[in-house]
Formats: structure tokens, C-alpha cells, sequence
């Protein structure tokens, strides 16, 4: 009997594609396609899910969520791959429960999040894309001198970056950012020691003193109770006016109103925010207004390179599940 492998949102990772060309012939699924009777829906609303995952044994989602109400209805479910690192989609200890091994995918987008950290910090340090624009609308052509600025930019080496969450992608940014000639500071944990990591050195400090230090804040740590709104109005007021702050991580880190005001108060000099609270944002989501803020829609994770590894890890982690050996379980 083959297996029955159901992916509920395989729009996500075929972005650039419209909507009707996501099928189980598209090449990104084949190596998946050779594993079992696959079925591939672009996007699944809620109240579809139930009835399209009937005698899967094997579901694939990045963010349709599911929790213990579709877990229950599906007996014949037997493995959850998440197409992703972050596993909040899925109801872990349901899962368990009804014996379901849950896998993710580690590590694919260290390398492209941490470029993106930078394609935003360079953007608003060095403001290319405005620069381009005033260009095209005739600036240069019209100018009185042999160059022109919109802005004045700002030289990299020798800030301070300050990094909240030093896992891999935090490292990987620390790395770039010395290679810009810059400090590095990290927020200090119970075990943390100022320490030398490939030539690097890395001063840790409590939060107060990252926030009154650092020219460009970047968060890189996990959405937690404890890390909730992390980045508030008593936060922004302790940076310096002209330090800006990059968020790559998980949009709630940050206190969206709160950010908004500061940006309009000059309390910081901006902002660069691949993550927002809810994405798609509501119209009326304050930052979509706010001056010096740049917003990319939730792309860091998105390379060509990155996904082609997050479908290569995939298929490994289906193989070993089908080995009786799973491979990046998340659940016991």
C-alpha cells in the first residue's frame, strides 16, 4: 500500500510561480513525489484541512496550523514534516500523544538571514534605494555638482552591533559584522563570558547596557513569554537617538505601537522589519506609516538557495522516517 503524503500549503515554496502551476509534477516536489502518493494543495484554509489530510500518514505544512482538534480527527496520521525551523504551527505534545513524530528543518536560512540583516541595516545607514530613485526622477541629472545626497550616510566600521540571540544566524551576523570593521556585543546569558570565537571577540552585556551601546540593534532570539515585547517603549528610550533596529526573527519581539511613536519621536533613526505581529499585516498596523522604517515581507528566509536546502532536508527527514530512523524530531 502506498503512502499518502499531503502537503497543505505548498504555495510557500514556490513563491515566484502563480498559483496554478503548484502541482506534484513541479520539480522541487519530485524527490517527495518518489517517496509515496503525494498530493500537493497550494494553500488549505482551516476548516479544509481535516477533510484533505483523511488517510495521510504523512502531512507537510509551513504555517497551515495543526493543532489538537485536526490531530484527534486524523488516525491514520503517522509523521508531521514542517517546512520550516519554527514548529508553533503544530500542537507538539497532541502530537505525542497520539504518537505522531514531528520533524522541522534546522539551519537552512542561516546564511540568507543573516545577508538580509544587513540588507536592511545597509539600507538605512547608506539609503541606496532612495539615492536610486532621486537618480531616475532626473536629481542627478539636474544637479549642480558631480554628485548629490537625499541623506547623509553613515560608515559602518568602527559601531557597535548589538545582537540579541547569539545561536547560528546571531553568529553568522556577528561575523559579517566584523568583517565590516565593527564591534560586536551580545546580550549576556547566565553562562555567557566575554570570549573570542574565530578571531571575533564578543562582549556580553546585561540589556540595559546592549541597549545604550549598540548603533544597530538585531534580534535574533526566540518568541518567548519572557522575550514578548521585548523592544517597548522603556527599550526604544534607552538606545541612542541615532542607533536603528533590525528585526529578522519573530515579529512580537517588538511592541508595534510602541516602535511607531519612537520612530516618530526620534528616539531611534530607524527601523528594518522582515517580521511583523501578524502577516499579513492589517492596514492600519502602525509601523506601515512610520517614518524610517523599511519593511520587507517576511523574505529573509526566502533564496533560491535557502529553499532548495529546505526541500533536500525534507526529503531526508521522510526517508528516515520511512527508514524507521526519523531525523530532526521536535517532539521526543
Amino acid at each position: 500500500m502506498s503512502i499518502k503524503i499531503v502537503v497543505l500549503d505548498g504555495f510557500t515554496l514556490t513563491p515566484n510561480n502563480p498559483e496554478t502551476t503548484v502541482r506534484e509534477t513541479d520539480p522541487q516536489w519530485a524527490a517527495i513525489a518518489e517517496l509515496g502518493n503525494l498530493t500537493v494543495y497550494p494553500r488549505t484554509k482551516s476548516e479544509d484541512i481535516i477533510a484533505r489530510c483523511q488517510e495521510a500518514q504523512i502531512v507537510l505544512t509551513n504555517k497551515v496550523v495543526l493543532g489538537q482538534k485536526e490531530i484527534t480527527a486524523l488516525p491514520d496520521l503517522k509523521y508531521i514534516s514542517v517546512l520550516a525551523t519554527g514548529t508553533n504551527v503544530v500542537d507538539l505534545a497532541a502530537a505525542a500523544k497520539a504518537g505522531i513524530k514531528v520533524s522541522n528543518v534546522p539551519a537552512y536560512s542561516t546564511d540568507s538571514v543573516a545577508q538580509h540583516v544587513f540588507a536592511l541595516t545597509l539600507e538605512l545607514m547608506v539609503h541606496t534605494a532612495s539615492h536610486g530613485v532621486a537618480v531616475h526622477q532626473g536629481a542627478w541629472q539636474n544637479a549642480d555638482d558631480f554628485c548629490f545626497t537625499v541623506q547623509p550616510t553613515v560608515e559602518l566600521a568602527g559601531k557597535t552591533l548589538g545582537i540579541i540571540g547569539l545561536g547560528a544566524i546571531g553568529k553568522q551576523v556577528a561575523r559579517i559584522g566584523h568583517a565590516f570593521g565593527m564591534n560586536i556585543a551580545a546580550l549576556e546569558r547566565p553562562s555567557s563570558v566575554n570570549f573570542n570565537m574565530h578571531g571575533i571577540n564578543i562582549d556580553f552585556m546585561p540589556i540595559d547596557q546592549l541597549l545604550a551601546t549598540a548603533d544597530i540593534l538585531t534580534l535574533h532570539c526566540p518568541l518567548t513569554d519572557a522575550t514578548h515585547h521585548m523592544m517597548n517603549e522603556s527599550a526604544f528610550q534607552q538606545m541612542k537617538k541615532t542607533a536603528v533596529l533590525i528585526n529578522t526573527g519573530r515579529g512580537p519581539l517588538i511592541d508595534e505601537p510602541a516602535l511607531a511613536q519612537a520612530l516618530k519621536a526620534g528616539e531611534i533613526a530607524g527601523a528594518g522589519l522582515d517580521v511583523l505581529s501578524t502577516e499579513p499585516p492589517a492596514s492600519d498596523n502602525p509601523l506601515i506609516k512610520a517614518p524610517r522604517c523599511i519593511i520587507t515581507p517576511h523574505i529573509a528566509w526566502a533564496t533560491c538557495e535557502a529553499r532548495h536546502r529546505l526541500m533536500d532536508t525534507t526529503t531526508d527527514n521522510i526517508k528516515a522516517y520511512l527508514a524507521g530512523s526519523p531525523i530532526n524530531v521536535v517532539n521526543g
